[in-house]
């Protein structure tokens, strides 16, 4: 079956005109479509590299450095940006190669359908034209034949009536009438010859000649409108085929990142950050108090005395503690954690503990507990956080601690020899050449690097020195004293350190025998663990914290910028707030970190969330 539009469709101008009209019409909606397609693409890879970025730890934190399933979160979380940037290459591409091709060529299109029709329209016009002039000469003609036929009739009538002169005449004038009819037929006859004829060409020409070039140039349009559609819908997948192999890729790393997993592992790290190398405790000792009931009147009167006197010197020195110390804040309130701020906020002032004193003998008693915490903070920012050797750590914490500054320290031991050498071969190199500079110059800079050495040698030395004390199992035995060093508890190491006639309490009064020493420490621990044992402090209200801050030391609680934590204790004086995240984690941050609400909108909601 032919396939030509000028032969085979000749005579549909106005469907073809309709037809070309609707394939325009739909070239327009499928540039609609893939610019459609492509936002959503768009959308949908801003969307995800959001939700990666939302769930993608803001800070580096050892914990999720540690574990195999936090490690394999973090590789996913990548793996899905990586997903992300391909879609948007997705999205690129049919803007680029279709939406913006087909929109040009879409003009292009109806600029050249334009051409084709109004050449068509021409033509049309123009056989049109012909055959009203082929039908203006037919009537022509045809009327002048039938004017010729009837003065004819007429010519005749008159000749077989005419008998007299006038008759005749009127004869004569009717056949020259009859005569001048039928030559003017005769040329509307040659006229209409001729315009048949033209009007025969003209068709013959315009059926077969310009309807077949116009029409085929039309097909020719439509052929490469749908071509392009076609080229379209070919890039359109194939910009998805594309990057078929990097998603596939991210989906192994993600399968990989999964079967990574090992739980094993990660309880074996659990046990590696928390394990303290303390011995099991061993069995108690039976403590014969029978014993005192043998004592003498005077001996018990004058022992009571001495119990009532330390109750008192205990109201006055709480915060002494030799079985527990206290939580250390840290010592300043500008962490490493901030170091990224954009800007670092006021330092804050501290309260004397004179002041907490006076507060915690005029308070009640839940009010005096937490003046006691303030105390003992405020003391501990005083006297620092720890000793050096880290004793105050458990054995296994302490080794890890220890072993973690060595290898900082042995670093900062290479980086110095490197100097050093570089120096020695500038020196060499100075003093062989001495037009490239002066070898004095360099002398203040070797001497530098050597102290630097010595000192960082030295400290190498005793790290590896307390490294070794812990391992060979020297200060295991050595926690309780290990923990009396921590600051609340530092004037009892230098009372135990005095011989017995010495040893003083802090109120004055003195301690000789060992019984009542014990007793006071009895007493102390009771009240320690009533202190301990107490209930959570309800929240005052809310903060939002303005800087991140890494809380390093034990006590402190580690936040980010923007996070609402609840407040349990309002800032003493010190610089420091006591705050709780999710009822279950507590300590203090800097005040001049946070923002505060204390009104009654911020007690309601920290009530609603406590409730959650």
């Amino acid at each position: 079956m032919s396939c030509n539009w000028g032969t085979e469709l000749w005579d549909q101008f106005d469907n073809l005109e309709k037809h070309t009209s609707w394939g325009i019409d739909f070239l327009e909606r499928y540039t609609k479509f893939i610019r459609e397609r492509a936002d959503i693409e768009m959308n949908y890879a801003k969307q995800i590299r959001s939700l990666s970025k939302k769930y993608h730890p803001k800070r580096s934190r050892e914990d999720e450095s540690r574990y195999t399933w936090c490690l394999a979160f973090a590789a996913t979380l990548r793996q899905l940006n990586e997903l992300s940037i391909q879609r948007e290459e997705v999205a690129e591409n049919l803007n680029s190669q279709i939406v913006c091709e087909l929109t040009r060529y879409t003009q292009e299109l109806k600029a050249e359908r334009k051409t084709h029709f109004q050449d068509g329209r021409r033509a049309q016009q123009h056989i049109e034209s012909s055959w009203k002039q082929l039908e203006s000469s037919k009537r022509r003609f045809e009327r002048d034949c039938k004017e010729a036929e009837r003065a004819q009739h007429l010519s005749d009538r008159i000749d077989l009536d005419s008998k007299t002169e006038g008759e005749k005449r009127c004869s004569l004038k009717a056949h020259q009438t009859a005569q001048q009819k039928k030559e003017v037929a005769e040329e509307s006859r040659k006229d209409y010859v001729t315009t048949l004829n033209q009007f025969n060409q003209d068709q013959h020409q315009h059926y077969h000649t310009l309807v077949p070039v116009i029409y085929q140039r039309i097909q020719d349009m439509e052929e490469r409108r749908i071509e392009r559609i076609c080229e379209a819908m070919r890039v359109s997948a194939e910009a998805e085929r594309k990057v078929l192999p990097v998603v596939s890729r991210c989906l192994d790393a993600m399968m990989d990142a999964a079967e990574g997993i090992q739980p094993r592992m990660d309880t074996r790290q659990v046990v590696e950050v928390y394990k303290s190398g303390f011995d099991p405790p061993g069995d108690v000792d039976f403590e014969d108090y029978s014993a005192t009931m043998r004592r003498s009147i005077s001996e018990s009167s004058y022992l009571d005395n001495r119990t009532e006197g330390r109750r008192h010197s205990r109201k006055l020195w709480p915060f002494i503690r030799k079985n527990k110390p206290p939580p250390p804040p840290p010592t300043s309130p500008s962490p490493g954690g901030v170091a990224n701020s954009t800007q670092s906020p006021p330092p804050a002032c501290r309260e004397p503990i004179t002041q907490r004193l006076n507060d915690l003998m005029t308070s009640g008693s839940r009010t005096r507990k937490q003046c006691l915490r303030s105390l003992k903070r405020g003391l501990s920012l005083k006297l620092g956080s720890g000793p050096a050797d880290c004793s105050h750590l458990p054995p296994e914490q302490r080794r890890k601690k220890l072993q973690s500054r060595i290898n900082n320290i042995n670093e900062e031991i290479q980086r110095e020899r490197e100097q050093r050498d570089a120096l020695m071969k500038m020196r060499d190199v100075y003093e062989r050449s001495p037009q490239m500079g002066d070898v004095s110059s360099l002398e203040p800079r070797l001497e530098e690097t050597k102290v630097s050495l010595k000192k960082l040698e030295e400290e190498l030395r005793r790290n590896q020195a307390w490294l070794t004390e812990v391992d060979s199992g020297q200060s295991v035995n050595c926690g309780f004293e290990s923990q009396t060093t921590t600051p609340g508890s530092s004037s009892l190491k230098q009372l135990d350190n005095r011989s017995p006639a010495s040893r003083e309490s802090p109120d004055g009064s003195y301690t000789e025998d060992h019984s009542a020493e014990l007793h006071f420490k009895s007493r102390s621990s009771e009240f320690d663990d009533d202190f301990d044992d107490e209930e959570p402090l309800p929240s005052i209200g809310t903060c939002k914290s303005l800087y991140p801050f890494q809380g390093q030391n034990e006590g402190t609680l580690s936040m980010v910028e923007g996070e609402l934590l609840s407040v349990v204790e309002e800032d003493k004086g010190d610089g420091w707030t006591r705050v709780r995240r999710n009822l279950d984690e507590e300590g203090y941050v800097p005040t001049s970190y946070i923002k505060v609400f204390l009104d009654s909108s911020a007690k309601g909601f920290v009530q609603s969330s406590r409730l959650v």
